[in-house]
Formats: structure tokens, C-alpha cells, sequence
């Protein structure tokens, strides 16, 4: 896309940022590409408006996962973790297949809670179709929602939100 094509946001009063780095971290399947975390903050950080940027990632021993972390702590991040869980699968001759899994959904409305009086504008970076309760709650509360997502990558409750909810797709909003 053309960089002059590209939409900036239109952000009312405070706002807070929610990046669910595993949900983001998987659009690079649709985008044929990976989303460059300092680019993200740099793109996020250009607007005045934005007062907290929270990267949500599960933390386990995996010496790039620590390395990771810490430099996502480094270009600026509010990070949060906590332990992934390692879900078996399946087991295929013997051998054991497990999945990474590690949601946010929790963390994530807790801190929203947090910042509620102090912000009037909420972005996430999920698609993630479990968000919807909060994001009704905080539409009734006349915040301003606004969901980035990549085409695949939106929640069949999301994509039936029909009112309160601003739904942009990351490649008309920002190269990364």
C-alpha cells in the first residue's frame, strides 16, 4: 500500500493501547510478513493522545522468549506476562504434541478497569473474538473502541458488531 493512502487514527482525549502479541504475532500468516514490534511502538507513540501501550505475551524458559521480552521492555513497552501452558494435543507414535497457549483476556480487562476513569479511548490490537463483553461495556460507557485486525483475523462476534466499534485493518492504518 501507498504510504499516502494510509489513515491515521482519529483518537478522542487519552488513550490506552492493548497489543495481544500472540494474536498479532500470528498475522503474519495472512500479511506474509511480521509485525516489527519497534516499528509498532515508534507508529503508536506518533500519536499525543496515547498514554499507555500495554504487550501482552506469555513468558517460559525458552532463552529467545526471555530475550524477546526483555527487548520489547527496552524500546518502551508496558509489558505483561505470565507462565505459558503447554496443552497436550495429540500423540502421534509415541510422540507427544503440545500447544503453546497463554490468554490474556483477564489481564487485559483488569487492566482496562484500571485505567477506565483516565482514559476515553481504547485501541486493541487482537481480533480476538472473546473481547466482545468488554468492548460492549466500554462502547455503554461512551468510550471510544477502536479493534485492529488483519483479514482472517476477526472474531465472528467482532465482525457482527455492527454499532460503537471502529474495526480498521492494519494495512490501511500503518507499514510495518
Amino acid at each position: 500500500m501507498n504510504k499516502k493512502n494510509l489513515k491515521r487514527l482519529v483518537l478522542k482525549g487519552k488513550t490506552a493501547v492493548f497489543i495481544d502479541w500472540a494474536n498479532v504475532y500470528g498475522w503474519k500468516k495472512s500479511l506474509k510478513r511480521s509485525i516489527d514490534p519497534k516499528k509498532l511502538f515508534d507508529y503508536l507513540k506518533s500519536y499525543a493522545e496515547i498514554v499507555d501501550i500495554g504487550f501482552y505475551f506469555g513468558e517460559d524458559d525458552h532463552p529467545k522468549s526471555k530475550k524477546f521480552l526483555s527487548e520489547t521492555r527496552k524500546i518502551g513497552y508496558k509489558v505483561i506476562t505470565k507462565p505459558v501452558k503447554y496443552i497436550l494435543i495429540a500423540e502421534v507414535d509415541g510422540q507427544k504434541i503440545y500447544r503453546r497457549k497463554c490468554d490474556f483476556d483477564m489481564e487485559t480487562c483488569i487492566d482496562v478497569h484500571k485505567i477506565l476513569n483516565n482514559a476515553a479511548s481504547f485501541v486493541f490490537l487482537t481480533g480476538d473474538g472473546d473481547y466482545e463483553p468488554l468492548y460492549k461495556l466500554l462502547i455503554e460507557l461512551k468510550k471510544q473502541v477502536i479493534v485492529v485486525y488483519t483479514p482472517g483475523h476477526l472474531g465472528k462476534e467482532i465482525q457482527a458488531m455492527k454499532k460503537g466499534v471502529f474495526k480498521i485493518e492494519l494495512e490501511n492504518l500503518m507499514d510495518l
